[in-house]
C-alpha cells in the first residue's frame, strides 16, 4: 500500500495562505519559518511553500503561474457537509459551488484558498 504523507502547494502570500488554512481547516501549525508553514491534517502533511522557493524542489520544471487556473482538487472526508460549509462561511471562507449531491452518490462543495488551490468536502450519501 502507498501513503501519500505530504503535499507541497506553492504560494504567492505565504501570510495570507497560512491565515486561510488556520481559518478554513481549523488545523494546527505542524512547522513554519521564513519560506513554508506546514499543517498537520490527521495522517498527512500540507505544505505551503513561498513560490520563490520552489525552483529548488522541482527544477528543471518552472511552477505554474497563478493565473493558471486549477489543476487539481484536494478532497477532505467530512460526516456532514452542509456543516462544514456552515463553519467555513462563518469562517469568512468562500465557497465555490454547493452543497450538491452528485450521481455517483456524494455531497460536495468546493472552496479555494488564496493562491487558487481547489478543496472539496466531501460526504458518502446513503445508498
Amino acid at each position: 500500500m502507498v501513503a501519500v504523507s505530504a503535499v507541497t502547494l506553492f504560494v504567492e502570500d505565504l501570510a495570507a495562505a497560512r491565515a486561510w488554512y488556520a481559518r478554513a481547516f481549523g488545523v494546527r501549525e505542524f512547522f513554519s519559518d521564513a519560506d513554508s508553514v506546514v499543517f498537520q491534517f490527521d495522517g498527512m502533511l500540507i505544505n505551503l511553500l513561498r513560490v520563490e522557493e520552489a525552483p529548488d524542489l522541482i527544477a528543471p520544471a518552472e511552477p505554474g503561474g497563478a493565473d493558471a487556473g486549477p489543476r487539481a482538487q484536494y478532497t477532505v472526508t467530512v460526516s456532514d457537509v452542509d456543516d462544514a460549509v456552515a463553519s467555513l462561511r462563518a469562517a469568512g471562507v468562500e465557497v465555490l459551488n454547493g452543497p450538491m449531491d452528485r450521481s455517483w452518490g456524494v455531497r460536495t462543495a468546493a472552496f479555494a484558498d488564496p493562491a487558487g488551490h481547489v478543496w472539496e468536502f466531501a460526504e458518502q450519501l446513503e445508498a
